[in-house]
């Protein structure tokens, strides 16, 4: 698990409320049942409105694979794809089938299966390109949804506050309730606005980043792969892999 997105929204509210008590503000003020239903209520429904449920769906488990997944590294893969490279050189692709059991990435059990079988290289790429365009069609859906509850959630906050302040304008007549339900109302703007830069738009930008490192691994499995169905020489298979991981995950795959 990486818990960079944890931390950060984390963070956020800890700073929220650390500057709310220094401004001598009771933190438990902002804790309002109505405004919140409201703001966290009413922008989920409304992005599941601009969508299927099957789109709704695969959001949430965005959500979940943004809190819980580790970030993936292609790094990790190259010392793999070398040794399979070599075995390959030397033994032919169809001693390689015994490896298979013992991989861990579902996507290179499936290319190295395929090469296994006899796949025409470049079917077998074809093949391989298609799955990488529909995880990243996969991606920017339930980045989406994120982004949109994002954007709606202000707004929400804005008529939670309206309709506040239209209760407040109800009771004029009892002046010892207007400084408390005034700022009653204007709880919904602040979940609104929180809710929007503290938690949506970071998940939002949290999924495409991990769906953005697992395009990146899939792309090295393909070049491995292809490099290895046409039985190149080991070390320039490694040579090429790394080239092709970011400055960080090179010196993680050195390490």
């Amino acid at each position: 698990m990486d818990p960079a997105t944890l931390i950060g929204i984390l963070l956020a509210f800890v700073i929220v409320v650390v500057v709310n008590v220094m401004e001598g503000g009771n933190p438990m003020a902002m804790i309002l049942i109505p405004p919140m239903l409201l703001v966290f209520g009413g922008t989920l429904v409304i992005c599941l409105a601009g969508g299927t449920m099957a789109d709704a769906k695969l959001s949430f488990r965005g959500l979940i694979k943004a809190f819980t997944s580790p970030a993936p590294s292609g790094a990790k893969l190259v010392p793999e794809l070398v040794t399979l490279a070599d075995k390959a050189r030397r033994e032919g692709l169809l001693a390689l089938e015994d490896y298979v059991s013992d991989l861990e990435d579902p996507f290179l059990v499936k290319a190295l299966t395929m090469a296994i079988d006899g796949t025409d290289p470049e079917e077998l790429r074809d093949i391989l390109e298609a799955e990488v365009h529909a995880k990243k069609a996969e991606t920017k859906q339930a980045a989406k949804f994120w982004n949109s509850a994002g954007g709606y959630a202000p707004t929400i906050g804005i008529v939670g506050t309206v309709m506040g302040l239209i209760h407040v304008l109800e009771q004029l007549a009892q002046p010892e309730k207007l400084g408390h339900l005034i700022a009653g109302a204007f709880v919904a703007t602040l979940w609104g606005v929180l809710s929007a830069n503290a938690i949506f738009l970071p998940v939002g930008a949290r999924i495409t980043r991990l769906g953005e490192l697992e395009v990146a691994q899939m792309e090295l499995v393909i070049e491995g792969v292809g490099a290895l169905q046409a039985g190149s020489n080991p070390r320039l298979v490694a040579q090429r892999l790394r080239s092709l991981l970011p400055a960080s995950q090179r010196e993680e795959e050195a390490a």
